[in-house]
């Protein structure tokens, strides 16, 4: 898997589907406004500070720019397994102790 590829595809979307120009996402992010073009592009890599700030702007979890809607997923597995999984391991613990 090609996370740089992945990353770029995930940033385009959110700053899509926010409406956010590259020149308003650079404003928010406090870099120059070719920085984002560039970090789209694939010319440049963003350093952690430049991820946790664009996932800040974008009002997202830095996660979901590697893994689109990686927070989503996360939040969904421990809802199921606060639902479904810990009554169903509490009942077993019941019956056999």
């Amino acid at each position: 898997m090609d996370f740089q590829e992945e990353f770029i595809n995930n940033l385009k979307f959110y700053r899509k589907e926010k409406s956010v120009s590259q020149e308003k996402l650079a404003e928010f992010c406090g870099c120059a406004t070719g920085t984002i073009g560039c970090i789209e592009c694939g010319i440049a890599l963003p350093s952690f500070e430049m991820i946790t700030k664009i996932a800040a702007a974008l009002k997202i979890h830095p996660a979901d720019l590697f893994l689109r809607n990686a927070s989503t997923t996360v939040s969904n597995t421990k809802k199921i397994l606060r639902s479904e999984l810990i009554p169903q391991i509490e009942e077993f613990v019941e019956k056999r102790l």
